[in-house]
C-alpha cells in the first residue's frame, strides 16, 4: 500500500512524540563496525533504511537484535572479517559503511547505488577523495575497488563544501586513523554532532564538534556503550507545519529547542508563531497564514535552505506547502540540490500559482481556492509530506500516488495523523 487517500480541511489538533532522527540513527550505526565491542541503541525509529543496514549487518556475520517495540538494537561486529559482496541499495548513508569497513576488512567494492532521494546528482568523489587522502588505495574499475593496506592515516582536507555525508565519512575514517587528523569547511547538522559526541563516549578524540573545522586524534580502539537517539528536528517542524496549514494546535515533544531559532523565525514569515517550553512546541490553532513583506522596497520574502546553520533544506518541501495556502507570494531557494523542485507540476494539479524560476529557485503565490486531485510523488521523503500538507488543507478527497518514501524517515505517519483528527490511510 503505497499510496495515501487524504480526506482534507478538517483541523487537526492533538499531541504527538517525535521519532529518532532518521539521519542520526544511520552514521551511529554504520559506525558502531569501529568496535568489536557491544553497542547498544535507544528510541531507534522503525524505518525502512535502519532495517536495509541491519539486514547487511545480519548478512557480514554481525550479531544483531532489534526490539521494534522498545525502539532498541543491540549489535556486535566482532565476528565480521568480509565486507560482503554489495552495501545496501537506494538509500545515500550506505556510503557509510566505506570507512568503517575499510578499517575492519581492509578491503571493499562500490557499486553506485546509495542514491537516496532522487533531489538531483549526489556525488560520491568526495568520498573517494577523503579515504584516498587518509590512505585508501582506489582502484578505477567497475566496481570501484578500495583497499586500506595497514590503517588510516591522518590527513588536513579542506572540503569543497560543506557535506554531511562527506564530513561524516572523514570522521569514521579519522578516529582510528594514525596520528591527528583536521577538516576544515565540515558540516556542523545536529545529525552530525550526535555522530560525532557518540564516538566520543566510545573513546574518540574529536574537537571541534558544531562548527565548521574538526580535529581528530586517531586512538588505537574504540568501546562498546550506548547512545539514545535523540528527536527528529524535522519530524518536529513537519507536524508543527502540519498544524499551522489546517489551522489547529498541534503540541510536539521537543529536547531540542535550542535548534529552533532559524526554523521559527522562518515559520514567522507565514505569520505562524510557534511556541517553546516543558520540553514541548506547538503552534497555536487559527494563526491567518499571511506572509510578511520585508522592509527593504522591492525585495521579495524569501526562504533559503542551505547547510546548517541555514535553514535546513530538507525543510523546504513543508514551507513550499505552507506558502501554497498563504495569502502572499514567497522566493524558496534550495542552495545545495538542483533536482528538488521537480515536483512543483503536481502542485499545479490542486491549482496552485507556483512558478519553477531555475532548478534551485522557485516563487510561490499564495492560492485561496485549491482542489483536491490525484498527484505523484517522487522519490523524495518530505516532497511526499508536503504534498500530503496541501491535501489535508482541501475539502474533498486527494491521492497521494507513490508515498512510500514517507516510511524511510517517519514509522508513524499516519498513525500520529489519526491521533491528531486527520482521515487518511494507505491504500
Amino acid at each position: 500500500m503505497n499510496n495515501l487517500l487524504v480526506r482534507g480541511g478538517r483541523q487537526l489538533t492533538g499531541s504527538i512524540t517525535p521519532s529518532g532522527n532518521k539521519n542520526a540513527v544511520l552514521p551511529i550505526l554504520c559506525s558502531t563496525l569501529l568496535t568489536t565491542e557491544t553497542v547498544h541503541l535507544h528510541n531507534v525509529p522503525d524505518i525502512t533504511d535502519v532495517k536495509h543496514l541491519l539486514d547487511f549487518f545480519t548478512t557480514i556475520g554481525s550479531s544483531v537484535a532489534w526490539d521494534k517495540t522498545a525502539k532498541t538494537v543491540t549489535v556486535n561486529h566482532a565476528d565480521v572479517t568480509q565486507a560482503g559482496s554489495e552495501l545496501p541499495g537506494g538509500m545515500r548513508s550506505a556510503l557509510l559503511l566505506l570507512a568503517p569497513l575499510l578499517t575492519r576488512c581492509s578491503k571493499v567494492s562500490l557499486l553506485d547505488r546509495s542514491q537516496g532521494c532522487s533531489l538531483g546528482i549526489r556525488e560520491i568523489d568526495p568520498h573517494i577523495e577523503i579515504l584516498r587522502a587518509l590512505g585508501a588505495t582506489v582502484e578505477d574499475v567497475v566496481p570501484i575497488s578500495l583497499t586500506l593496506p595497514d590503517r588510516f592515516v591522518s590527513a588536513f582536507y579542506w572540503a569543497d563544501y560543506a557535506s554531511v555525508t562527506a564530513t561524516e565519512q572523514f570522521v569514521l575514517a579519522a578516529v582510528l586513523a594514525r596520528g591527528t587528523s583536521r577538516l576544515v569547511n565540515a558540516a556542523c547538522e545536529p545529525h552530525v554532532q550526535d555522530l560525532c559526541k557518540f564516538l566520543v563516549s566510545l573513546g574518540a578524540k574529536i574537537s571541534g564538534t558544531g562548527t565548521g573545522v574538526l580535529e581528530i586524534e586517531g586512538v588505537d580502539q574504540l568501546s562498546g556503550g550506548s547512545v539514545t537517539i535523540s528527536p527528529d528536528h524535522h519530524e518536529i517542524c513537519t507536524f508543527l507545519a502540519i498544524g499551522a496549514i489546517t489551522g489547529g494546535e498541534v503540541r510536539v515533544e521537543n529536547s531540542i529547542p535550542h535548534h529552533f531559532p532559524l526554523i521559527d523565525r522562518v515559520f514567522e514569515k507565514f505569520g505562524v508563531h510557534i511556541q517553546h517550553k516543558d520540553g514541548v512546541s506547538w503552534v497555536e490553532a487559527n494563526q491567518p497564514l499571511r506572509i510578511k513583506k520585508p522592509y527593504t522596497p522591492s525585495v521579495q520574502t524569501k526562504i533559503e535552505g542551505a547547510p546548517w546553520p541555514y535553514f535546513p533544506v530538507d525543510l523546504l518541501p513543508p514551507m513550499v506547502a505552507l506558502a501554497v495556502r498563504s495569502e502572499g507570494s514567497v522566493l524558496i531557494w534550495n542552495k545545495v540540490y538542483e533536482g528538488a523542485f521537480g515536483w512543483v507540476s503536481e502542485l499545479q494539479k490542486f491549482g496552485a500559482n507556483v512558478l519553477l524560476c531555475d532548478p534551485h529557485r522557485l516563487i510561490v503565490f499564495g492560492t485561496p481556492r485549491l482542489l483536491p486531485a490525484v498527484v505523484e510523488t517522487p522519490y523524495i521523503i518530505r516532497v511526499a509530506v508536503a504534498l500530503y500538507m496541501v491535501a489535508s488543507s482541501i475539502d474533498g478527497e486527494t491521492v497521494v500516488r507513490n508515498a512510500n518514501p514517507i516510511r524511510r524517515a517517519h514509522p508513524n505517519f499516519v498513525e500520529n495523523l489519526h491521533s491528531l483528527g486527520a482521515q487518511v490511510e494507505w491504500v
